[in-house]
């Protein structure tokens, strides 16, 4: 899959986001090293807790297929800056994918590039135990 083709992915799950109280629609599209892509987009909860990201989402979902090694993620948004993954996201793609590209886009499609690395830095991993 192209980049183009995996962040007009993640943009189509804004649709499907289930948001009635934040208002704020997150879709992501999680591309396996195989080539294999699975979409995510939150699902929020009247208690909160229970709320599940859009990357976590994704991430469950090729998890339970079996898949455990990622190449990149499109996260998308239809705010003014960039939807970037929080920390429990970030913390859970570091479990699988220590060195995965993250795309983050926002409102008007604008596109920037991170390592996870960059966005949590002196990361825990399984190493540490």
């Amino acid at each position: 899959m192209t980049e183009k083709e995996l962040i007009q992915t993640a943009v189509k799950m804004l649709d499907m986001a289930y948001a009635p109280y934040s208002h704020f629609p997150v879709g992501a599209a999680l591309e396996c090293d195989d080539g294999t892509v699975y979409t995510g987009c939150n699902i929020e909860n009247a208690a909160f807790g229970p709320t599940i990201c859009a990357e976590r989402t994704a991430i469950a979902k090729a998890v339970s297929e079996g898949h455990r090694s990622f190449r990149r993620i499109a996260i998308a948004g239809r705010c003014e800056q960039l939807c970037v993954p929080c920390g429990t996201c970030r913390q859970v793609l570091r479990e699988f994918a220590p060195d995965i590209e993250v795309i983050c886009l926002n409102g008007k499609g604008e596109a920037r590039h991170f390592a996870l690395k960059e966005l949590l830095p002196e990361s825990f991993g399984p190493e540490y135990l």
